[in-house]
């Protein structure tokens, strides 16, 4: 691993990446707004973000120095990975400023023929990036640490047709990664308090993101208003 794959760690290390997205229909995608949530994090004491597409990784990057993750989301025609699901996005990411790139390593099939494992070489040799592997169960952190990938996080748990009777946040997959692999183990997904957060540290993981409970004012607005209006059903 290169000198600055382990500065980037070593930053992470035990802090919170707030994950600054929003719907492509939402206001809030703009990425002057994103770049605005990425830097208020930041200066509350967040030690990185994650952030989705060219344009957004981009606007942060001119507003933060703190450490990107990026990664492009990407619905292919077939086939269900769809977080950074070939080199040509990883490039793009990597172009407009992230400091470690997201992919989908889950078990599925994915574009092209391409392997998680050449994905990652690539994003290692022609960028000179980590790698964060999104997966869903410890089957697919198993086979991404195998793949060469710097870290892996449990984005997918519930995401994915294999765990979808799952409820994140994936603790017992957390402690199970933790348990068996040696790269850092990021708990992603439903964390919603920081007392969450607090348990998913003392678990074992190396970092925690946090997402909608932070950044997610469509998705919260919709489930208070669903709240409040169930009794005029």
């Amino acid at each position: 691993m290169e000198t600055s794959f382990d500065q980037v760690l070593q930053t992470l290390k035990g802090g919170l990446v707030v994950s600054c997205q929003a719907p492509v229909d939402s206001p809030l995608s703009d990425p002057m707004v994103i770049a605005a949530m990425a830097q208020a994090a930041i200066n509350q004491g967040a030690v990185g973000v994650r952030i989705d597409t060219p344009a957004h990784v981009r606007a942060v990057r001119k507003r933060v120095r703190a450490p990107i993750i990026g990664l492009w989301k990407q619905q292919i025609s077939g086939y269900q990975v769809y977080i950074t699901p070939q080199f040509e996005q990883a490039l793009a990411i990597a172009e407009a400023g992230a400091d470690m790139i997201a992919i989908d390593a889950t078990l599925r099939d994915r574009p092209g023929g391409e392997t998680v494992a050449g994905l990652i070489q690539q994003i290692h040799q022609h960028l000179n990036k980590p790698v964060m592997a999104d997966v869903d169960t410890l089957e697919a952190a198993i086979a991404a640490a195998e793949a060469g990938a710097d870290l892996v996080g449990t984005t997918l748990y519930g995401y994915t047709a294999q765990t979808q009777q799952n409820t994140p946040p994936a603790y017992d997959l957390l402690v199970e990664i933790v348990k068996k692999l040696s790269i850092p183990a990021v708990c992603e997904g439903g964390v919603a308090s920081p007392q969450m957060a607090r348990k998913a540290l003392d678990i074992g993981a190396y970092t925690v993101v946090v997402g909608t409970a932070i950044t997610g004012i469509d998705t919260q607005v919709k489930a208070y208003r669903a709240a409040l209006s169930a009794d005029k059903q």
